[in-house]
């Protein structure tokens, strides 16, 4: 599952990547820089503690995002 979303702080999309077929569990935030997880689980957390929804440019795919994240949680998949 893969997120791309624009923010206001920079040119490039916020993407946040949840590959369990690889384990790939990234986030590339807009100034290039990323995180990397061992978990699904971790990413999530980290997603709810440092993104808000004011830094995007579309504030309704931010909260699609979070929905389809907590079904993640709930269902795994």
């Amino acid at each position: 599952m893969e997120f791309s979303l624009c923010s206001f702080d920079g040119a490039l999309p916020v993407e946040v990547t949840i590959d369990d077929d690889n384990g790939r569990y990234t986030i590339r935030k807009s100034d290039r820089s990323g995180e990397y997880f061992n978990s699904p689980k971790e990413l999530i957390a980290w997603v709810k503690a440092h993104f808000r929804e004011e830094e995007f440019c579309h504030p309704h795919e931010f909260q699609g995002m979070l929905a389809k994240l907590a079904e993640y949680e709930i269902n795994g998949y």
